[in-house]
């Protein structure tokens, strides 16, 4: 199966949400990430209640972290452009200047088992985060005849999620999406692990 296929899916899910650009990965964390990396992010904002994965990017990425009480719905900002859009489901909704992240986690509105899109309005951003979900090459040629030049890391979509994708959006954008609040999830700072190190940090 070939790698245009998720190219296709990128480009559906980008006109879905407005965005100029999309960038498929394997599961919105990795997304989230990718763009922490990109940008050099030294510090998030995470509100208490979303989902374990997003504070321990904290620890995984060696970053400060600073909790809040917002009571979101359908997005948040963890940075002033990085947007956790895990939940997030609506036609022209993209914000731009900014990397939103949407999930297609099998509890989600497009729900392929695993799997995300960073949504985006820079050209020379998809070349950056695509290389580097995949590996720090391009995946149009073997990699054995490229001079990698780009720090990746094995996160990209793959074709046989992509398909699914594609054949399960046009029932997504007639089905009126769940609306998720913050208290779909717990005070993650109840949680053990959200009380040592870094986490507790002010």
């Amino acid at each position: 199966m070939s790698f245009e296929i998720i190219a296709d899916f990128e480009k559906e899910i980008a006109k879905f949400f407005g965005a100029p650009y999309a960038v498929a990965v394997d599961c919105c964390t990795h997304g989230l990430e990718l763009c922490l990396r990109m940008r050099g992010e030294q510090k998030i904002t995470v509100p208490k209640h979303t989902y374990l994965s997003v504070p321990m990017l904290a620890e995984k990425l060696d970053l400060e972290i600073e909790w809040t009480d917002d009571k979101w719905q359908n997005y948040y900002y963890m940075t002033d452009r990085i947007v956790d859009a895990a939940v997030h489901w609506e036609p022209n909704s993209y914000i731009p200047g900014t990397y939103m992240c949407v999930s297609f986690q099998f509890r989600k509105h497009l729900s392929l088992g695993r799997g995300g899109i960073i949504l985006f309005d820079n050209k020379s951003d998809y070349d950056i985060l695509k290389r580097m979900s995949y590996d720090g090459r391009s995946p149009d040629v073997s990699w054995s005849v490229q001079n990698i030049q780009t720090v990746g890391y094995h996160y990209y979509m793959t074709p046989e999620t992509a398909e699914l994708g594609l054949q399960k959006l046009p029932a997504a954008i007639e089905t009126p999406p769940k609306k998720w609040v913050y208290t779909d999830w717990v005070d993650l700072t109840t949680l053990d692990v959200f009380k040592q190190g870094r986490f507790v940090r002010k």
